[in-house]
């Protein structure tokens, strides 16, 4: 081994809302907070950072001209978990992409406030 992983870092045009969107996902707080830099951590200490990028281009999935170039998941036990989550995302900013359209298991992408996309995957663990 090298070295290990401090955090995975996400460029965005707010850094503060974008850590407020995803620390009301995964009950993460918001550690530090300045107008370029935002931290969530976790209790167990994993942690997600939020960069200014005044210029950020968001990725327009699935469109290869504009490549997601990384994306989350996040699980979900069922199905109609994953409506449940859906909801509660759009009320927070998010925007619905897509449904895989799995009965028992399958995943749904979505646009943060920022225009990342991510998923929440049900029926896989």
């Amino acid at each position: 081994m090298i070295a290990t992983l401090q955090c995975t870092v996400l460029d965005c045009p707010d850094p503060a809302a974008l850590a407020a969107f995803y620390g009301r996902i995964l009950g993460w707080r918001v550690d530090d907070s300045d107008p370029e830099w935002a931290t969530l951590t976790a209790e167990d200490g994993r942690r997600l950072a939020f960069q200014l990028a005044p210029d950020h281009q968001p990725p327009r999935w699935p469109d290869p001209a504009y490549p997601q170039q990384i994306h989350l998941d996040f699980d979900v036990d069922t199905i109609e978990d994953a409506e449940r989550a859906q909801q509660e995302l759009i009320e927070l900013g998010a925007t619905f992409l897509h449904d895989s359209g799995g009965e028992r298991s399958g995943f749904r992408v979505f646009n943060d406030p920022a225009g990342h996309p991510f998923c929440i995957c049900y029926g896989q663990t």
